[in-house]
């Protein structure tokens, strides 16, 4: 008995001891794909930083070219009311601007652009 004994203990530490063969290969296959990844990750950055350079690099000239389209359409020319700065006193002219009649037109067609003008701009509306 003794002999069966010590040989079923032998075995008991030897499997413990043993190192699997596949471990190793395992170990090694797994460290190769996570060299594989980190190098996926760090092109994937790199193409990214050189895409955005890139992008910065062309947005300034058509940053540029969009701001003097930008100027050139001037806003007076959009809209149909006067914008221009008041004077201390309203003059014929610039009341005939902010209705957008002629400074010549009769009281009539005066009274029908003050009060279209009012309507829109009333606080009640809608």
């Amino acid at each position: 008995m003794e002999g069966a004994a010590a040989s079923s203990e032998g075995l008991r530490y030897a499997e413990y001891a043993r190192v699997p063969t596949g471990a190793g290969t395992g170990q090694a296959e797994l460290e190769r794909g996570l060299a594989r990844t980190m190098i996926a990750v760090g092109l994937g950055v790199a193409t990214i930083a050189f895409a955005g350079r890139y992008a910065f690099h062309l947005w300034k000239p058509l940053e540029q070219a969009i701001t003097e389209t930008a100027k050139r359409i001037s806003t007076s020319n959009l809209s149909l009311y006067y914008k221009g700065g008041f004077e201390q006193k309203m003059s014929r002219r610039e009341a005939s601007l902010i209705l957008g009649v002629s400074p010549s037109a009769g009281k009539a067609k005066i009274r029908t652009a003050h009060r279209r003008i009012m309507i829109l701009n009333h606080p009640d509306k809608g």
